[in-house]
């Protein structure tokens, strides 16, 4: 697999990781190691934000909307 980003900007560059929330194939440099919390509740919505955080990988763009 490919990066996404890189392969828009007419480069060929392996995909290290895939984003959690879109799927897009991220090299290093594009992929964002970040902590997001974590919430608990039943389907469809969470209820409350729990004092825990997970470690996942994301593309900017989401990463962006996450932080938001």
């Amino acid at each position: 697999m490919k990066c996404y980003l890189c392969a828009k900007e007419g480069k060929s560059t392996d995909a290290v990781g895939v984003c959690i929330i879109c799927g897009m194939g991220l090299c290093m440099e594009h992929a964002v190691r970040d902590d997001i919390a974590m919430w608990e509740g039943g389907y469809p919505f969470p209820e409350r934000k729990m004092n825990r955080t997970m470690p996942r990988i994301l593309c900017p763009e989401c990463n962006a909307a996450v932080k938001k």
